[in-house]
């Protein structure tokens, strides 16, 4: 087991990690289900009850933005308070932001029926899976956008490769980056990635800051502040 500093959302005390999973019962909704974390008090809150009304504010938010930068959507949902500092919400966000921005910037999209699939889809996608299942949840968000737009699926040939190859690229630099996890990090780079590959094969221009400049690194006591080029000097 090795104590992190994420914060339980029952009580703030810090989460304890574990390698294997065990039985939890979640301290809110009380389902009792295999997990990986508990704080040192011993709660633990289940992938549903933390994302719910998060999911719902991205939703909500990204039906009807009218922006073409998807950082700049990102961050005005991350400003919500359903949003936390990390959590499996953001395996949504990124995916409905790259989706809006899209959609924004002249794609071809049925915009409600994609968010209706992305959040479909990215809520299998648990927290934790960075560190458990060896890919980052940004950069599975951003896997399904481009799936989304592409219209991959497992039997289709181009968009099935170019599918993996947004996907490898996001997480080529996040482990030149680094751990431990930042689901801000995560997501500005999966955003960034997302949308230079989009202009490459698209040729779909979304707006994108000179620089990103992260305003949550007070909100993470694991933030990796110089060593992460976000970081609000």
């Amino acid at each position: 087991m090795s104590a992190g500093l994420a914060i339980c959302l029952v009580c703030g005390e810090p989460l304890d990690y574990f390698e294997e999973g065990r039985e939890v019962s979640c301290h809110i909704c009380g389902k009792k289900e295999t997990g990986h974390s508990v704080c040192t008090a011993g709660h633990y809150v289940c992938d549903v009850c933390h994302r719910e009304g998060g999911v719902d504010h991205v939703m909500e938010y990204c039906s009807s933005a009218d922006s073409k930068n998807p950082v700049e959507m990102a961050m005005a949902m991350m400003d919500d308070k359903s949003i936390f500092p990390n959590g499996p919400e953001h395996h949504t966000l990124v995916g409905a932001a790259l989706l809006a921005a899209y959609k924004n910037a002249g794609g071809d999209l049925d915009l409600p029926r994609a968010l209706a699939e992305m959040r479909n889809r990215s809520m299998s996608v648990p927290g934790g899976t960075c560190g458990l299942w060896g890919t980052c949840g940004a950069a599975v968000s951003a896997g399904m956008y481009w799936s989304i737009v592409s219209g991959s699926t497992p039997m289709t040939r181009g968009p099935w490769a170019e599918t993996q190859r947004l996907t490898s690229r996001i997480l080529a630099r996040l482990a030149d980056l680094g751990g431990p996890r930042c689901c801000k990090r995560t997501g500005f780079v999966a955003l960034q990635e997302a949308a230079a590959y989009t202009a490459e094969l698209r040729g779909i221009e979304m707006e994108m800051p000179e620089r990103i400049t992260c305003r949550y690194f007070h909100r993470n006591r694991e933030c990796l502040r110089a060593g992460c080029p976000f970081f609000g000097r």
